[in-house]
């Protein structure tokens, strides 16, 4: 659907409420959903599914989030597969076809979202090309939802609103001494679509994570020169363990409820065995254990580093005019630098205090979902999590579905829900001590999250 400042009135809506001198549409029960991504898809199935009346707001002109590659705010590249097996990332009430391999293409995965649309008849509930532009607390709980399509804005009343505009499109761009003066190109990672960017080039990229392993892979096929900074060293994982996707041996561990000191020591064995000294590859060793940064999946890296195509170098000190300074006193000079560095969760359309922002913009929410403050606004696939995400936000959505609807049914239970969420401290979810770097503001670990909302759908049949 779309929205063309005339079709409106044919949802049922009339312009009865006021804002000031703006015009607000009253939506009655409906549920705002904001992102037709796998967060977004995945929210407007089960609200459905709970009963709800849905209108779910995405800016691009197809379902997909950073899988439909080819707008401007997607991280994804031409060759980017899943780091996550198929198992542990399909939805659990969508499997992905037997057939397709281990970590399937990001194409598997947009057509996989796609068909998710269709198999559960969304589609006609999601109006494309519509921006979400303001939300706003109303009266009685209920929000004020302004949307732009071209020029035009409109303003709409709805009970409850479920974000789900991702957290990979925001890039976080370290500011560097010189950087303004460097002759060369800079570019973040979200810029990157494919490896005619690097061919032919002297590259540089700076980020350890999955993307800059990717992209230093890339550019030693296809650069000239390719040199790969990391502030720290890294565990890296093949992506094939003993024939397994490595993640399986992680959630394999989890589920048996070993100690975390059991499964760190467990895990770096393997890989000693797998990968072996990474010193010998001039590679820095791990400054921590296992578990306490994101996990690196990637079986080329070590191989081209070993072939010398990837030149490994510590963090960068300063750009200047003609070269990067290294922090070990060394000088480089590419011509291309590609800031592999991450992103930033984002939220143009919320006030800070809505989602409880602290100082550096860290959401602070009750299971990463739920806002402290106000009981109809939640958010889905806010996570980082060491497997997928679509089964995730899939029982994120199931948790806000059946609280919404506990709301309406029985009041009083679902007050004394609330009362207990409300005044939860911040859990991490993670077991280990993870850096605390903005690239872990997110981080869980999966099998105690799930936990922790079997839990939450425990006390809200029990509320």
């Amino acid at each position: 659907m779309s929205i063309d400042g005339t079709d409106w009135e044919s949802t049922g809506s009339t312009a009865t409420i006021w804002r000031g001198d703006r015009p607000v549409y009253d939506r009655g029960g409906t549920v705002c959903v904001i992102g037709a991504g796998a967060s977004g898809l995945t929210a407007v199935k089960n609200l459905l599914e709970h009963g709800f009346a849905v209108d779910c707001y995405e800016r691009e002109t197809g379902v997909g989030g950073a899988w439909n590659w080819r707008h401007d705010r997607s991280p994804v590249y031409a060759s980017t597969h899943l780091v996550s097996s198929k198992p542990s990332t399909q939805f659990p009430d969508f499997p992905m076809p037997d057939d397709w391999p281990d970590y399937p293409h990001h194409s598997q995965v947009h057509g996989y979202l796609d068909r998710y649309t269709e198999h559960f008849g969304l589609r006609e509930y999601i109006w494309f090309g519509t921006e979400v532009v303001r939300v706003e607390p109303a009266e009685g709980e209920s929000w004020d939802v302004t949307t732009r399509v071209g020029q035009h804005e409109r303003t709409s009343r709805y009970a409850a609103v479920v974000v789900a505009n991702g957290h990979n499109w925001s890039p976080n761009l370290p500011g560097y001494d010189g950087l303004s003066e460097f002759r060369g190109e800079v570019i973040h990672a979200s810029g990157y679509k494919d490896w005619t960017q690097l061919r032919g080039r002297k590259v540089l990229v700076i980020g350890g994570g999955n993307t800059g392993c990717d992209i230093a892979v890339e550019a030693a096929q296809h650069a000239t020169e390719c040199w790969h900074s990391t502030r720290r060293g890294y565990w890296y994982a093949p992506k094939f363990i003993h024939g397994r996707p490595a993640d399986q041996l992680g959630g394999r561990l989890l589920a048996m409820r070993l100690p975390l000191w059991l499964r760190q020591w467990i895990v770096e064995r393997v890989l000693r065995r797998q990968v072996g000294d990474l010193a010998r590859f001039g590679l820095p060793r791990p400054d921590h254990r296992m578990y306490e940064t994101h996990p690196i999946a990637n079986s080329q890296l070590i191989y081209y580093v070993g072939h010398g195509e990837i030149r490994p170098v510590p963090d960068v000190a300063r750009f200047e005019r003609g070269g990067v300074v290294l922090t070990d006193g060394r000088t480089i000079e590419p011509d291309l630098v590609v800031m592999a560095t991450g992103y930033l969760p984002r939220f143009e359309f919320l006030a800070p205090e809505l989602l409880n922002l602290d100082a550096d913009g860290r959401p602070r929410l009750y299971l990463h979902a739920f806002s402290r403050g106000y009981p109809t606004l939640a958010v889905t696939g806010l996570v980082q999590p060491d497997s997928g995400v679509f089964p995730i936000a899939h029982w994120q959505a199931v948790t806000i579905s059946r609280w919404l609807r506990l709301r309406e049914t029985d009041p009083g239970r679902a007050a004394n829900f609330w009362r207990r969420a409300a005044v939860a401290p911040d859990q991490r979810f993670t077991g280990a001590r993870v850096k605390d770097s903005t690239r872990h503001w997110l981080e869980i670990n999966h099998v105690d999250y799930l936990r922790a909302v079997e839990h939450a759908l425990d006390q809200l049949a029990a509320a």
